[in-house]
């Protein structure tokens, strides 16, 4: 080997060697540590556990979380002794070797902690995320760490500020570092940490700046720097205004949302009523068939089709559909049919078709509510400002809701059967003179009103309990939209039922669920009393009766 060759090797090998050295190794996980943390005292636990943090021991993060679970074990008899993690299923995972037995060892003893231990396992388990390559890891440990302000933490958060890399997760750092340097005996500490907090909007935060700014019972500040009562007083009137902006948002959204549910069990109701003028106090039930039917495509799916589960939501939406349609139209032809221009008759006939089909899902289903459960990606939702949550599954509604309306107006405005409907809905003797087949008409129209309700059902199941009384809670508000909107207004029951969803979620605000639906039918009632066409007057055949 050349001379300038081995040089250079042997100062490679004298800086790997120097850089082991000084960097430290993670730690393996060490067995009778663990096996001294089941029988320690808890000031011993909670110095364990201080260590494992401060020497950032990856290898102790699955027994930290089995700790937290109440599932860690170890076999402090035996020789080796084991560390084990117990699963629901009755197995146990050795966490030093990985291997899998099929159940608890003889002799294996549960670590129990109590509070003060099960806190100081949570920061640790917290600080050890925080070090993890995935950002949703890193993520979910920050805003635990939200809640269990330490001094300690200190160092740990400053380098993981320094290492970060996603702008959310460093924003939540600062926070967290913001909440500890809060009570910091630094003027200009304490400052920048309520600037820091200022510029959030988490209530949590409002709780911890009303402290340095409100007067005690006796009228005296717990904080004697006035500059420091001030910003705090700024700072919070910050928060407070953004809080306040994003429950206004909510609201609107939570009311945009109801809208729609409303809007997709009237959009049916609004059809059928201005085309044949029956009231039919089945139409919740299309609601809870359609929902029903929602819950069978899940189950088949599920059972058949496991690869599909993801998207079965989306293959429920035209088997809700077609199964409400179907039993509208063989309502129709065997009852509803006879029975044109006998309203009274009509309304009790409906109103007994719904009964016979509420006690058939019973009998078939049975009276408990049946679990539809939500697709992955409809979980969860999106933070705005003041930490409300947007849902993605009310997110969904509202988009559902405005596809479908698409849908209607391109069918009744575009196709040859929406001719028909709007001719029959206009002039019924004309249209039959004109060759118009009105019976089929009829038939396919309520079976359309019908199917618009299923898909109400198919939504509904992603956001409520789906029971046999599901559609019971939805015909009173639908004969609202449609009466409000204007008797078979398509544009009427979408302002209808978007006004009255953002108007009762208001009301519900400030005096609760019941008395909010009470004052808006009170509304209704004096709207209707001024202006008995409703929001649009109806155009056609009914319209001089």
């Amino acid at each position: 080997m050349k001379p300038r060759s081995f040089l250079r090797a042997a100062l490679s090998a004298a800086v790997g060697a120097l850089l082991l050295a000084v960097i430290p190794a993670q730690a393996a996980l060490d067995v009778q540590q663990w096996v001294h943390l089941a029988s320690g005292t808890n000031d011993e636990k909670i110095s364990l556990l201080q260590e494992i943090a401060a020497q950032a021991d990856m290898s102790a993060l699955p027994a930290l979380e089995a700790l937290e679970n109440g599932s860690l074990y170890v076999t402090a008899g035996k020789t080796p002794p084991r560390i084990l993690s117990a699963k629901e299923s009755g197995e146990a995972v050795d966490l030093i070797s990985g291997e899998r037995l099929p159940a608890l060892p003889d002799g294996a003893e549960n670590v129990t902690i109590n509070n003060r231990v099960r806190n100081a396992a949570g920061l640790t388990l917290a600080t050890l995320r925080l070090a993890s390559a995935d950002t949703q890891t890193r993520l979910n440990a920050i805003s635990s760490l939200k809640d269990k302000p330490d001094a300690r933490l200190l160092p740990l958060l400053d380098a993981a500020l320094q290492k970060e890399k996603d702008g959310r997760i460093k924003e939540q750092i600062e926070i967290v570092r913001a909440v500890i340097l809060l009570q910091d005996g630094q003027r200009e500490t304490r400052l920048l940490a309520i600037q820091t907090l200022g510029k959030t909007s988490d209530p949590n935060h409002l709780q911890r700046l009303l402290p340095l700014f409100v007067r005690d019972a006796q009228g005296q500040f717990s904080e004697p720097d006035p500059r420091i009562r001030d910003e705090a007083q700024k700072a919070a009137q910050a928060i407070e205004s953004r809080a306040q902006t994003g429950e206004v948002i909510k609201r609107v959204f939570e009311g945009v949302s109801l809208g729609s549910i409303l809007l997709l069990a009237a959009i049916g109701l609004a059809i059928t009523y201005g085309l044949m003028g029956v009231i039919n106090m089945a139409h919740g039930e299309f609601i809870m068939i359609g929902a029903y039917a929602a819950f069978l495509a899940q189950t088949l799916i599920q059972r058949y089709l496991p690869g599909l589960f993801d998207v079965w939501l989306i293959l429920a939406i035209p088997v809700s559909f077609t199964v409400s349609a179907l039993v509208g139209i063989l309502m129709e032809r065997l009852v509803i049919r006879h029975l044109y221009g006998r309203p009274l008759e009509t309304l009790l006939a409906t109103w007994g078709i719904s009964l016979m089909l509420i006690q058939a899902v019973r009998t078939l289903f049975g009276a408990q509510n049946v679990a539809v459960e939500n697709p992955a990606w409809l979980s969860g939702g999106i933070e705005i400002i003041g930490g409300q949550i947007l849902t993605w599954n009310r997110i969904a509604l509202i988009i559902f809701a405005a596809i479908v309306l698409a849908a209607v107006a391109l069918l009744l405005a575009k196709t040859r059967m929406g001719l028909f409907v709007r001719a029959v809905t206009q002039n019924r003797p004309m249209s039959r003179c004109m060759g118009v087949p009105t019976g089929r008409v009829d038939s396919l129209t309520f079976g359309l009103g019908a199917g618009l309700a299923g898909l109400a059902g198919c939504a509904l199941s992603q956001i409520g309990n789906v029971g046999p009384e599901l559609g019971q809670g939805y015909i009173v508000d639908s004969f609202m939209v449609v009466v409000l909107g204007g008797v078979g207004q398509i544009a009427g029951a979408v302002y209808a039922a978007l006004g009255l969803g953002v108007l009762n979620k208001f009301i519900e605000g400030f005096v609760g669920a019941v008395p909010a639906k009470i004052a808006v039918l009170l509304l209704i009632i004096m709207f209707i009393q001024k202006r008995p066409q409703g929001i649009f007057a109806l155009k056609g055949r009914f319209a001089d009766a």
